[in-house]
């Protein structure tokens, strides 16, 4: 189909770049512009982040607007997102309880004046453990790469889509399904290790007290279902984005279309191109917002999944 006839033109993969005046910068060894974008995307997050690490590594914090920017974003999704989000694990918990109950119990038999001792110097052993644990990080902080890596890649192929004549990588079903396999595979892998292998598989089914027969029924029906389910939520994860960017860009190429349509009308011409173009810049600035907000959504459901997992029921 002629450029010209296809509406979707300017949101496609092609073998080559095109500039205006026609111009096209073809791609050689069976390259398209999607996989360069892609591997500009990697490239600038491995360059900002290695910036920012190199500052921070001495303990003194980022100096500067550009690099307080990013390392505010990062702090945003550990602090909003990854962390209220996976909590601090329940084995944690389950140890502290186990530990408070000891101690009640030991208290129960020991000398009253090594009580008021231990009691005494309670504040001290808190204050140690909440350093210790700072000292440690928080649990959920393991995930934080993953989490970091699929925010900041996503988010600057979502920007790189607003610079004209480039596109957005994430506007492509292939890519964007990529990315759920992505983070259907670090659910498995993180719920593995947590639960163990087959734990992990056969904690999809919630405990159930049944009768035996039913049970025999019943189980392996809702471990398909919920099978099922895990594999629609991630498919849900790369038609969203996927849904969300090429709509976006999709409006503004129509809006744009709008000025070549009434070439040639007279005054309706000269009425079409300021509305069409201030429509544009007014999609484009809704368009720098759904780059990050998009972001952030498969950054927050990738997190909800993993929790999900490494914590069921």
């Amino acid at each position: 189909m002629a450029a010209g006839h296809d509406s979707f033109h300017h949101v496609r993969d092609f073998p080559y770049f095109e500039l205006p005046f026609g111009i096209k910068i073809e791609l050689p060894f069976g390259l398209t512009k999607f996989m360069v974008l892609q591997v500009v995307a990697a490239l600038l997050v491995f360059w900002i982040f290695r910036g920012l690490a190199q500052r921070v590594q001495s303990g003194q914090p980022a100096t500067g607007r550009w690099w307080n920017f990013w390392e505010a974003l990062a702090l945003f999704i550990r602090d909003e997102v990854v962390r209220p989000t996976i909590g601090s694990g329940h084995h944690r918990h389950d140890d502290e309880h186990h530990h408070s109950q000891t101690n009640h119990a030991h208290h129960g038999h020991e000398n009253p004046a090594h009580r008021l001792a231990d009691d005494e110097t309670e504040p001290l052993r808190d204050i140690m453990a909440m350093h210790h644990a700072e000292a440690g990080g928080h649990p959920a902080d393991k995930y934080l790469p993953f989490v970091w890596s699929c925010f900041f890649y996503v988010l600057f192929c979502n920007l790189l889509g607003a610079i004209p004549w480039l596109g957005s990588a994430t506007g492509e079903i292939n890519v964007t399904g990529a990315l759920a396999l992505t983070a259907f595979g670090a659910v498995v892998l993180y719920g593995s290790r947590e639960l163990g292998p087959v734990g992990f598989w056969t904690n999809l089914v919630p405990g159930m007290e049944l009768p035996g027969a039913m049970k025999f029924v019943l189980v392996p029906m809702i471990w398909l279902i919920e099978l099922l389910g895990l594999l629609i939520k991630h498919g849900v994860l790369a038609v969203r984005l996927f849904a969300n960017i090429m709509a976006g860009h999709t409006v503004i190429g129509v809006i744009l279309g709008f000025i070549a349509l009434a070439a040639g009308e007279g005054m309706l011409f000269y009425a079409i191109l300021p509305t069409s173009i201030l429509g544009q810049v007014a999609i484009g600035l809704l368009e720098l917002f759904v780059a990050f907000l998009q972001a952030y959504v498969f950054a927050f459901l990738a997190t909800l999944f993993i929790g999900m997992a490494v914590h069921p029921h």
